[in-house]
């Protein structure tokens, strides 16, 4: 991630009000969203404190949401695979969440780590599931990593066990089509039904053909969800709702990605990032001026609601409902 940048400004102001202000819900539930303090990361987000914490994410989600209330299961962050970064970030997280008792956080691992001190270890910090990263796998490069190799099969039971919640960011070139990774996600929701998997960023369909090829292979599971965290291809939402069902999909910001300029493009059969750095902005006729990727994703969100015609109450779903209601909440 960069460390430059261009804060929130009057392009963003404009856009939020153009596009996105009449379109949301009253109320929001971001089911993808990290908070962090500056023990753990080795980067600063354009405008927003070196520490985020509860207060801090609220005053930055007034940029994507207006003055809404907004609730969160929070993510830890860490760019470090040192164990005891993962245990501040933890901490950092259980800390705000006890906050508010409508959020949730969940619970970074390693995969070598042993499902019983997890269990130990999440019921003590007050947390609701995990969060897997195929940067922990050991694999090289991590972006070939097995889903078993980040989110080991005895730490899924304990999960099961207690009812958790487990966030994935599966990896390998084409997602939720690789034949690996569908037949990974089956496994453990189906031997495992009593906990519930996340597929992040709308089962990682940066390029929308993933999801149209692999999703149809994955109906029927009745503790699959998605969350649709800074994917900015309308097909991609669409083809979750279609093919499985508007309630399975939860609206997620994932801060601190939120707050940079840019958005990610499907290309060929994957997919690139236009960051604000990318000297594409002022190519051919005209000049862009990016706005932050946020705001792109929830215009994403808007198009695909109206191409799938969806209610009123169906888009509230899927900004609050479905995931208050997997939490608890």
């Amino acid at each position: 991630m960069s460390t430059s940048g261009t804060p929130v400004g009057e392009v963003d102001h404009e856009f939020y009000r153009r596009e996105i202000e009449s379109f949301l819900p009253d109320r929001i539930y971001d089911a993808h969203t990290h908070l962090w303090c500056h023990d753990c990361v080795d980067w600063t987000v354009p405008g927003a404190a070196r520490d985020v914490g509860l207060a801090e994410y609220n005053r930055l989600m007034e940029d994507l949401h207006g003055q809404r209330p907004t609730n969160a299961m929070f993510i830890p962050f860490t760019t470090s695979v040192e164990p005891a970064s993962r245990q501040t970030a933890n901490a950092w997280v259980a800390e705000h969440v006890a906050v508010d008792e409508v959020n949730r956080g969940i619970f970074f691992i390693h995969p070598e780590d042993d499902p019983e001190w997890v269990r130990q270890e999440v019921r003590r910090l007050g947390l609701s599931g995990l969060k897997c990263y195929h940067t922990m796998s050991g694999v090289e490069p991590t972006w070939d990593a097995d889903i078993e190799s980040f989110l080991p099969e005895p730490l899924v039971a304990v999960a099961n066990e207690e009812g958790w919640v487990i966030t994935l960011h599966m990896v390998k070139s084409r997602a939720v089509a690789e034949a690996a990774n569908i037949a990974c996600i089956r496994r453990y929701c189906e031997r495992y039904p009593n906990m519930r998997l996340i597929l992040a960023h709308s089962a990682r369909g940066f390029q929308p053909s993933h999801n149209l090829e692999g999703l149809p292979q994955l109906t029927g599971l009745d503790n699959l969800y998605f969350d649709t965290s800074v994917n900015c291809e309308p097909i991609a939402h669409q083809a979750i709702i279609r093919i499985i069902g508007h309630d399975k999909l939860m609206y997620g910001t994932d801060l601190p990605v939120s707050h940079f300029r840019g958005r990610s493009l499907s290309a060929a059969d994957s997919f690139i990032w236009l960051y604000e750095e990318t000297p594409v902005w002022g190519e051919k006729h005209m000049k862009v001026a990016p706005v932050v990727v946020g705001l792109e994703h929830i215009r994403s969100l808007k198009w695909a609601c109206w191409s799938e015609r969806l209610s009123d109450s169906q888009v509230e779903d899927i900004f609050y409902n479905n995931a208050a209601r997997m939490l608890g909440v």
